[in-house]
Order: C-alpha cells, then sequence, then structure tokens
C-alpha cells in the first residue's frame, strides 16, 4: 500500500478522497491554490503545499508544479479525482517516469478513449455496440454531407476530442450542417486545441445510461450497475440515480455483462465508465470516461462499495476484491449536484456562504467540502455539494430527498436547490419518464410561464 497520496483536485472531490485514504491508514497531501488556502480539504489534510495563483492553468493544471509538490512531500502515488488531469495521459505518463503511482487506468487507456473516434472504433471492436455514424474524423462539408445524407437527419457532429457538451452541434437539415459543422469545429478547437469532430446519427428521446465498470489491469473486470444520468442542461448531469426507472433487469443484466466483458478484453485498470444513448431497448456507445466519476456515490449506496478505496487499492497492485457474483445491489439511490448558481438563470453565484445546514438522517449523505463562513471563489466549476439519498425503492427515496430537500440550507449565496424542489413535484420524475432533452424542455416552459 502507498506511504503518502497527493490528491491533484480540490472542492468536495479532494476531501472525498482524503476521507477514504484516512479509512486505509495512508497520509495525504493536499494541493491548493491561493483561491483556496481556507478549502476544507486543504485544513484536513496531512500536508498541504500552494501551486499557485487561482487561474487553474498556474495551479491544478501546472504539471511542473504538482511534480514538485510530489518531491518536495515525498508522495509515492497521486489521485487526481475528476476534471483537471484526471484523463490527461502525459501526466500520467510524466509520473510514472518518476516512479509515482497514477491512481487511475494506464497512459494507453486514457489515451485511446480520451479520443472519441478512437473510443468509438475501440468500443466497436470489444463489441460494445455504437451509435450509427462516420468511421472517422470528417474534413469538409462534402464528406459531413454524403456521411449525413447516408444516415439520415437529424445528426450530431461532436468533438473527437474532450466532452462536457463543447463541440457538439445538432444539424436537424441539409441546410443546417455547414453552420454546425464550423461551430463545432472553432468550438472544438478552442476548447481542446484539436478542430477534429465527427458525425453520428441524432437520437430523438434516448435515456443517458453509464454502466460502471472495474478492472485490476490483470485480465478481470466486473460492473457495478448503470446510472442514469438523464436529466442534463446543456449535456451537463444535473441530477443522477441507480437504479435506472428505465431499464428492466433483462437489460441491466446484458448491459453489463458486455461491457465488463470488454474491459477485460482490454485489461483495463481502476474506475472508469462507459456511457450509453438508450432508446427503443437498444444502447449506443457514446464515450467511455477513464476516470471517477460526479456521481459514483449512488453507485456505493447501492452496492456498499467504496469506489475510492478500491481505486487505491488496484493502483497499488492488489486484485479486484470481489468478483461479479459477489456484486449485490440493494434499493435505489438519488444524486442532487448543488451548483453555486441561480436556479433559473444558472448564473453563476460565488460569494461567502453565511449560513450552512446540510439535511441528515437515515440513508442520506451530502458530500462537500463547503462550510459556514467559507467563500466560494469565482475561478473553479460551480459544484459545492451533492446530496445522496437512498431508499429500499425509488419511491422512498423520492420522498426522503423531497424531505431533505426542505432541510437544506445554505444562505449567502444563490444555489440549485429551489430547482430541485420543483422537480420533485413532477409527475414525469415521480414516474421516471423523462429522456435527455426532458430538463431543458422544462425550463424553456418554465421560463413561458407569467
Amino acid at each position: 500500500m502507498f506511504e503518502k497520496v497527493l490528491i491533484a483536485n480540490r472542492g468536495e472531490i479532494a476531501l472525498r478522497i482524503l476521507r477514504a485514504c484516512r479509512e486505509i491508514g495512508v497520509a495525504t497531501v493536499a494541493v491548493h491554490s491561493t483561491a483556496d488556502a481556507e478549502a476544507m480539504h486543504v485544513r484536513l489534510a496531512d500536508e498541504s503545499v500552494c501551486i499557485g495563483p487561482p487561474p487553474a492553468a498556474e495551479s491544478y493544471l501546472n504539471i511542473p508544479r504538482l511534480m514538485a509538490a510530489c518531491e518536495i512531500t515525498g508522495a509515492d502515488a497521486v489521485h487526481p479525482g475528476y476534471g483537471f488531469l484526471s484523463e490527461n495521459a502525459r501526466f500520467a505518463e510524466i509520473l510514472e517516469t518518476h516512479d509515482i503511482t497514477f491512481i487511475g487506468p494506464t497512459s494507453e487507456h486514457i489515451r485511446i478513449m480520451g479520443d472519441k473516434i478512437e473510443a468509438k472504433a475501440t468500443a466497436k471492436r470489444l463489441g460494445i455496440p455504437v451509435v450509427p455514424g462516420s468511421d472517422g474524423a470528417v474534413t469538409n462539408e462534402k464528406q459531413a454531407a454524403a456521411v449525413a445524407k447516408e444516415m439520415g437527419y437529424p445528426v450530431l457532429i461532436k468533438a473527437a476530442a474532450g466532452g462536457g457538451g463543447r463541440g457538439m452541434k445538432v444539424a436537424h437539415r441539409p441546410e443546417d450542417l455547414d453552420i454546425a459543422l464550423k461551430t463545432a469545429r472553432a468550438e472544438a478547437k478552442a476548447a481542446f486545441g484539436d478542430d477534429s469532430v465527427y458525425i453520428e446519427k441524432y437520437l430523438a428521446k434516448p435515456r443517458h445510461i453509464e454502466v460502471q465498470v472495474f478492472g485490476d489491469g490483470k485480465g478481470n473486470a466486473i460492473h457495478l450497475g448503470e446510472r442514469d444520468c438523464s436529466l442534463q442542461r446543456r449535456h451537463q448531469k444535473v441530477w443522477e440515480e441507480a437504479p435506472s426507472p428505465g431499464l428492466n433487469v433483462e437489460e441491466r443484466k446484458r448491459i453489463g455483462a458486455v461491457v465488463a466483458d470488454a474491459m477485460r478484453k482490454l485489461k483495463y485498470r481502476g474506475a472508469g465508465t462507459v456511457e450509453f444513448l438508450y432508446e427503443d431497448g437498444q444502447f449506443f456507445f457514446i464515450e467511455m470516461n477513464t476516470r471517477l466519476q460526479v456521481e459514483h456515490p449512488v453507485t456505493e449506496m447501492i452496492t456498499g462499495l467504496d469506489l475510492v478505496i478500491e481505486q487505491i487499492r488496484i493502483a497499488a497492485g492488489a486484485s479486484l476484491s470481489l468478483k461479479q457474483e459477489d456484486v449485490t445491489f440493494a434499493g435505489h439511490a438519488i444524486e442532487c449536484r448543488i451548483n453555486a448558481e441561480h436556479p433559473r438563470t444558472f448564473r453563476p453565484s460565488p460569494g461567502m456562504i453565511t449560513y450552512w445546514h446540510p439535511p441528515g438522517g437515515l440513508g442520506v449523505r451530502v458530500d462537500s467540502g463547503a462550510y459556514q463562513g467559507y467563500r466560494i471563489p469565482p475561478n473553479y466549476d460551480s459544484l459545492i455539494g451533492k446530496l445522496i439519498v437512498h431508499g429500499k425503492n425509488r419511491n422512498e427515496a423520492l420522498m426522503r430527498l423531497r424531505r431533505c430537500l426542505s432541510e437544506f440550507v445554505i444562505d449567502g449565496i444563490d444555489t440549485t436547490i429551489p430547482l430541485f424542489k420543483d422537480l420533485v413535484k413532477e409527475s414525469d420524475i415521480a414516474n421516471g419518464a423523462y429522456d435527455i432533452h426532458w430538463l431543458e424542455n422544462y425550463l424553456k416552459a418554465s421560463e413561458q410561464k407569467p
């Protein structure tokens, strides 16, 4: 096992990793920008190192400064969390050359799955169903028009590198294709430094289903069930739950088995998430995230498995702690992402939290690094916490969530809590009858109300 883990992240995920390390007796190093000097994970870590000013490029994304922090503290492993450098193959390689373990997949797997075109080809080769589309990048409008005509409109143009909805545009008709192609390329270039794009069939009303996987790099791999992440705004997940209210037992077992088998063939190491669009009983691969997900707690709640501890164990050379037949699922879990944003305009709301009262009770978990008196900096993602509830069934989880949202008080800033209070009252949410467009349509309809 490692002696000391440097946590190359901030906020709630940094605190989550710190707690896991503490529970297995591993010392921790927190790195932070000057804006995060008073962050909770910095206060609780065994050691802390300031790695630069607030801009992420000068701190959390600055590899030389992170390497210096490892050298100063003697850290023998780095956990990247999610975001920042968590899917940066070059960072993983640099750590390896300095005999420091990257707690995650191999740099090769990060690189393969980080290129959406290569990832799709790999998934297809491994037996994972994929969305119909171009075999590779499209380089001009003529080629794009031919591909789109063959598969039929509407089509989705996507950046080959990156994610989060950037470099993604829909062309509903042939006359929309040129501007969609140019816009997607420009966004991809600005966000990822790569303007390569490819085309996929645009599905009308799919659900976003993702399967949590774990491999030990030795040919052993399991799945931990699926999560439904269909409630999204601008391709950003807002609400996640497990299991999906849109799948039946047979579909759940089928896609889980397909994905686990693919990870065995790939000899994948660590945690990963294979993401699908699901429509009319069919699954279509869209991407694989080679890291821990923001929404991993809902999987932990229904399986009882600590995903971060399992990540650390595997990175230290251990085999998987359980086989597929040992994985059991109990009850239903829902996660709401609490952002420092206006609940309707989604305008960021940095500033000081003047009052903080999280909910509690049976089956309730709040993952957050926030506290009363904490000042949320304007420099980073607006996620300040996650409210996760668990119940014996989905109805119990929804009732528990409604109760918790009424107890959760955060003053001094705007948050998305009022939005979730409204959502739990909606019949479509109660019935699980939603797709990836539902929330956008709901918000548009809400704007039009007097």
